[in-house]
């Protein structure tokens, strides 16, 4: 769709990847009572440095229990519920972009079905090991040595609904680990299993002493029916997928692929995109909040991390341009201060800034994380998704 005005619109999401600011209203049915990513941290730290996005608001979001910011704000601010009884990276994107599922993907607490295992088995031609909730960090250490005497590949799960596959690169090649991710795949689309994720997590070192490398892959169930991505690129507007995003959604409704495996990267690449005025719709994931240190229960990483794309946001906002759009959110949490390494069931942060952005409007609570993608659709297209609310006309200067 042609825009009537010279100015270019675009919008940009970058999703804080597991950065939850305080249990929703239902914590206790998914065991997350008191869980709070961002106010834990500088709880437990005793400090948290983030001038840049409480600038846009952070500080200022309903119970964010960050220390106040007493300048004037650049941005509009608020935090979103998530409809989805879920808490999952696939169910958070999703939903991010119209698509709230009316039921959850399947989790497994006491390990997958034999039946299942068996047919997995046969069709790797290879036996496994684990079949357990687990710490990806503490399983390899645990039978990693079994692991690289006998072949067999590691299979544990979590809270979420995943079929998670730890393998060392030197023993089974990371094409084969692939592979073995892909029959795994087909297997769990089956209705009676129906996994949310299969992610391959391979790892190196020796004897007791494993560590994952970022080689990770995620294989997602393809989405049910269209999302905003789909909408937006059946009207001629490119979207940009970076970090794990075009995985999340199997590849529909991405134009542009850049499969960044860290922050720096990550950030790296929305700024390259930023700058060259790509595409209509930059979506980027940010991963390791949640990878490196929130399934790690490792406070002072997650807090540096914050810290250093804190760091990172001045050259964000400079790159835009006049018709940017900037949101900065999350997609679930993963409280690093609690005894869990799950996932955490905790509202998402929601700043927005641009040229053409009210400052300090406060957003509220909206309902659902589909608030971001019917506004994204709004802005780019003046069109409205069936689902979730567009906050476009309490941004947006007349």
């Amino acid at each position: 769709m042609e825009q009537k005005n010279e100015l270019k619109k675009r919008a940009i999401v970058i999703v804080l990847d597991s950065v939850g600011i305080g249990e929703q209203p239902d914590a206790a049915e998914f065991g997350d009572v008191g869980s709070h990513t961002l106010g834990n941290i500088q709880k437990v730290r005793g400090r948290l440095d983030l001038p840049n996005m409480k600038a846009l608001g952070l500080a200022a979001i309903q119970d964010s229990k960050l220390t106040p910011y007493t300048g004037k704000l650049t941005g509009s601010y608020g935090k979103c519920a998530e409809l989805t009884k879920a808490k999952d990276t696939t169910c958070g994107h999703w939903e991010m972009m119209g698509l709230p599922l009316k039921q959850a993907f399947k989790t497994y607490p006491e390990g997958f079905p034999r039946k299942l295992l068996e047919e997995f088995e046969q069709k790797i031609g290879r036996g496994t090991l684990g079949n357990t909730v687990a710490s990806g960090t503490t399983i390899i250490n645990e039978l990693g040595d079994e692991h690289v005497r006998t072949g067999k590949p590691i299979v544990y799960t979590s809270a979420d609904s995943v079929f998670q596959i730890a393998a060392h690169e030197g023993v089974i090649p990371l094409e084969e680990q692939y592979r073995i991710c892909e029959i795994a795949r087909e297997l769990l689309n089956d209705e009676q299993y129906l996994v949310g994720r299969v992610i391959a997590r391979p790892f190196t070192g020796a004897n007791g002493v494993y560590t994952r490398t970022e080689n990770r892959k995620d294989y997602a169930v393809e989405p049910f029916t269209d999302t905003v991505l789909d909408a937006l690129v059946k009207r001629n507007l490119p979207t940009v997928g970076i970090g794990k995003i075009e995985d999340i959604f199997c590849h529909r409704g991405v134009s542009i692929v850049d499969h960044t495996k860290n922050n720096h990267t990550g950030t790296e690449a929305t700024i390259r995109f930023i700058e060259e005025g790509t595409g209509s719709f930059i979506f980027s994931n940010l991963v390791d909040f949640d990878m490196l240190y929130g399934h790690r229960n490792d406070v002072e990483g997650y807090a540096k991390a914050l810290e250093t794309f804190d760091l990172a946001l001045p050259r964000i906002l400079s790159a835009m341009k006049e018709g940017d759009i900037l949101m900065i959110t999350a997609d679930h949490g993963c409280d690093p201060t609690t005894p869990s390494t799950d996932h955490s069931r905790e509202y998402i942060p929601l700043l927005v800034t641009g040229a053409h952005v009210k400052n300090g409007v406060n957003l509220g609570t909206r309902k659902t994380f589909a608030d971001i993608g019917a506004t994204v659709l709004d802005y780019l297209a003046g069109e409205q998704w069936n689902v979730g609310t567009s906050f476009l006309p309490e941004i947006i200067e007349a």
